[in-house]
């Protein structure tokens, strides 16, 4: 049980603390610990605590029977167990063992992190996982402090099978529903304990001003007044609400609001990219969700990646420290972002005084904890990072631990419930959060709702409950997944032919939209596939893909009443869709309670509506495909659909035939792909060197390099004519892929790779180097394995960046050279996620 201390002793012990660090005259006496030397700040980029609104943490969160607590355990820490408590692991780089000589405060689970490896491992192991490195932490000699386990459940407990997957934050947007966003956190808290983890990266509080983010579905909406209405009840359904002298009830969780500050605010929606504006804008736009949070209690907050002006937040002391501490008066912890605190000058990720100085209480070192570690220690014994800055971020994490229950061995637990994961009653919150969140642009002809004694025929992708969750979903990038992966899920064709059936019709579905009997009514389900991160990010808003427009243009030829269900993370220029569409409904990333989707197209048995809809726009969706910021109250705001807007079955109305000109070139530079279906994407092409010179490739199947040292022409690898065999002669040569330059470092930092689908051909007789321009590493031993087989290699960029390469302008994003004779048929390349088998070769 906790014991209490005297105020008055807690307040003198605060006091000598608070006298070590050094009060800027702005900063309303918080102690700042960045000298004036080290400082990055500039005048750009600094905050003025004097200007900003306030907030306040419960009291209840630094009660006297905590901070008692809090402090006799602190009296009995070792300089490296107050350390340890600063650093967190991913489970991927460390195993219970480890705590025995790294007495570490925290793991996480990353994206496509998992128990062995497996992403598709059963609750039994998360849990038993979870319970090896609690062990572990209890066995260490010395003061007993409790890990905290952090997971990103930002739609639910996404990262296990089986639980509920609820719609991503763009669509809970819409729904302008605060009791049902508090029920949606509540689940989630529910379903992650029943695992072992013990606090979730959330909620996301990000306010997205340009829809070409890669993460613009996290947030709520454009409009900062619906973030500020849903933190305080995601807050509230995560943790509960914080008691004087009580920790946080079984079945909840700490939050993390996240991330702090403005990352949906950057230059051109750049993912990890620089806020260019002033300081009313950060908080006029920005800040509202996160003072509705504290004020709510969340015990931690997560920084930023991105920059206000230049400088990364994870080392701007006047935001993390002055403002935070100051008027917004934060008693939590604040934890960076995967190696964020490596991304400052003059840092590494082994090593970074300046962003824990700043205000960073906790380093989020997935892979680089061990050497961070060793190099915190040293710094706090030179007095590079002071031992009072030390203690406050000691004490600030152990206060949430405190809170949540970590200590408390009285406390019930709900772990190995596994029948809360997906339970119905959950289930019924996700279906319904589905329902509030479709929004109607469309229903000329009022072909909704759909009879349920119709023939109904679903075309596209109405079975993939994989695509309709988007990214964060049981890995990083939501990629890979089958129905299989949703035992407790339901898709929307499921749905679809749940409710058509009882109604007494019949639904047929066929992906490609044909057909022998001819339909009554069609319902096409498409849209963009997962996506997170800076994966996602786009240059313009225009939807490419080519066959859902061609299945509706076929369905309205053949005279048959279309209904299209688009799939998205974003507001997206569908204009050609639309008009070939008699009702067009925007679906967000719904999950996996399709049944939802159905609940509202499809009527009763005389065609009556079961549920009309209310979703309302939380952005406002374009007219053109250019992707330039687009929010409601902005100069020259001109939507095709507004913010708010929604049409419902008792308000109809006709929508025009609109222009089908996007106003962009659909051409621009690609980040990511570069060989993929048979194809070069643009404007990346092939080139061919030998000592002759160079050759670059065109649109032509076969070419030579101009002594014929190098050659390539098309071969079949999964498909016909998808790959490419490049054959080197005698004198060897090289072939690369050019273009560019672009920008690779926010890859690298992401642990992104170089991967390439390929089969030897002819064993190389020279070494074999591969990468991109200027940093290449060996990989003859590699090509050397399995002659005739295809496999697939995955070289890590920041290995690359190591062996030379230069990844803030790369223009030459492959290179395969060789002084000998070799042969390689190559498919696929491209960056992607590294899910723990890339490599790092010698170089």
């Amino acid at each position: 049980m906790l014991r209490t201390v005297s105020i008055l002793a807690l307040a003198i012990a605060a006091g000598a603390c608070a006298q070590i660090g050094v009060a800027t005259p702005d900063a309303g006496g918080v102690p700042v610990y960045v000298t004036p030397a080290a400082s990055l700040v500039t005048d750009a980029n600094r905050a003025h605590p004097n200007r900003w609104p306030t907030a306040s943490s419960p009291d209840a969160m630094s009660d006297a029977a905590t901070e008692a607590f809090v402090t006799e355990l602190m009296s009995r820490m070792t300089l490296e167990e107050k350390v340890g408590q600063t650093i967190q692991a991913d489970i991927a780089s460390i195993v219970p063992a480890d705590l025995a000589t790294y007495p570490l405060g925290s793991i996480l689970a990353g994206g496509n992190s998992s128990p062995g490896g497996n992403e598709r491992a059963a609750p039994s192991a998360w849990l038993a996982q979870a319970r090896a490195f609690r062990a572990a932490a209890a066995a260490r000699p010395g003061a007993k402090i409790p890990l905290i386990y952090g997971i990103d459940a930002v739609h639910g407990h996404n990262n296990v099978v089986g639980a509920t997957i609820f719609p991503h934050n763009v669509g809970l947007g819409a729904t302008r529903d605060p009791d049902l966003i508090r029920r949606i956190g509540q689940a989630t808290a529910m379903e992650v304990a029943v695992t072992g983890a013990d606090w979730t990266f959330g909620p996301t509080l990000a306010v997205p001003q340009d829809d070409r983010w890669g993460r613009a579905y996290e947030g709520y909406s454009e409009n900062p007044e619906v973030q500020a209405s849903f933190a305080g009840p995601m807050t509230l359904g995560l943790q509960g609400e914080l008691t004087a002298d009580g920790t946080l009830a079984p079945g909840h969780i700490p939050g993390s609001a996240k991330h702090f500050l403005a990352d949906g605010g950057t230059y051109e929606g750049a993912d990890q990219g620089d806020y260019r504006g002033d300081e009313q804008g950060l908080i006029d736009t920005h800040l509202g969700g996160y003072r509705a949070a504290i004020d709510a209690g969340v015990l931690s907050v997560m920084a930023s990646f991105s920059s206000w002006n230049g400088l990364k937040h994870s080392g701007n002391e006047t935001i993390l420290t002055e403002v935070l501490r100051g008027p917004l008066g934060f008693d939590g912890f604040v934890v960076s972002d995967w190696n964020a605190h490596g991304q400052l000058p003059g840092c590494s990720n082994e090593s970074c005084a300046l962003a824990f100085n700043a205000g960073i209480d906790m380093l989020m070192a997935p892979d680089s904890w061990k050497p961070l570690y060793h190099s915190m220690l040293a710094q706090v014994q030179s007095g590079e990072i002071p031992m009072a800055r030390l203690d406050e971020a000691v004490r600030r994490i152990l206060r949430a631990k405190v809170k949540s229950g970590l200590f408390d061995h009285t406390r019930p637990s709900v772990e190995g419930r596994f029948n809360e994961l997906g339970s119905a009653d959950h289930r019924a919150i996700a279906r319904e959060a589905v329902r509030e969140s479709l929004v109607l642009l469309k229903n000329n002809g009022s072909v909704l709702p759909i009879r349920a004694g119709a023939r109904v025929l679903v075309a596209g992708s109405a079975d993939d409950i994989g695509q309709a969750s988007g990214g964060w979903t049981l890995t990083w990038q939501g990629t890979g997944n089958s129905n299989a992966d949703f035992p407790n899920g339901q898709s929307i064709w499921g749905g679809i032919q749940d409710a058509v059936r009882q109604g007494g019709g019949t639904a047929t579905l066929s992906a490609d939209g044909s057909f022998s009997t001819k339909p009554d009514v069609a319902i096409v389900v498409f849209g963009e596939t997962p996506y997170a991160e800076f994966q996602g990010d786009v240059d313009n808003l225009d939807f490419a893909p080519e066959e859902p427009l061609a299945i509706l243009r076929r369905l309205k030829a053949a005279g048959i009443p279309t209904v299209s269900v688009f799939l998205s993370g974003r507001p997206l220029w569908t204009n050609p869709e639309m008009n070939a569409s008699d009702a067009f409904v925007a679906a967000w990333l719904p999950g996996s309670e399709g049944g939802g989707v159905a609940d509202v197209l499809i009527g009763d048995a005389q065609g009556r509506a079961r549920n009309d809809f209310a979703g309302k726009l939380s952005f406002s969706w374009p007219k053109d495909a250019k992707g330039e910021p687009l929010n409601v109250g902005q100069p020259g705001y001109d939507p095709l659909f507004a913010y708010g807007f929604g049409l419902t079955y008792a308000t109809p109305r006709v929508t025009p035939t609109l222009p089908e000109v996007s106003g962009v070139n659909v051409t621009g530079s690609i980040v990511d792909r570069y060989f993929v279906d048979g194809r070069f994407v643009g404007p990346w092409s092939l080139m061919l060197r030998d000592a002759g010179g160079e050759f670059r490739m065109g649109e032509e199947k076969a070419g030579a390099s101009p002594r014929g040292g190098v050659t390539s022409r098309a071969a079949d690898g999964r498909a016909q004519e998808s790959a490419r065999t490049l054959t080197f002669g005698p004198g060897g040569g090289q072939a690369l892929i050019t273009a560019g330059p672009v920008d690779l470092n926010r890859q690298a930092n992401g642990e992104m790779v170089l991967s390439m689908r390929y089969r030897v051909e002819q064993a190389a007789s020279a070494p074999v180097m591969f990468g991109v321009g200027g940093g290449l590493v060996d990989v003859s031993s590699i090509f050397g394995q399995g002659v005739g087989q295809w496999r697939t290699i995955k070289v890590r960029l920041s290995c690359l960046r190591d062996a030379g390469a230069n990844l803030a302008a790369v223009d030459q994003p492959f290179w395969l050279a060789t002084t000998g004779a070799f042969a390689i048929t190559v498919e696929d390349i491209q960056l992607a996620s590294n899910e723990g088998d890339a490599i790092c070769p010698a170089h």
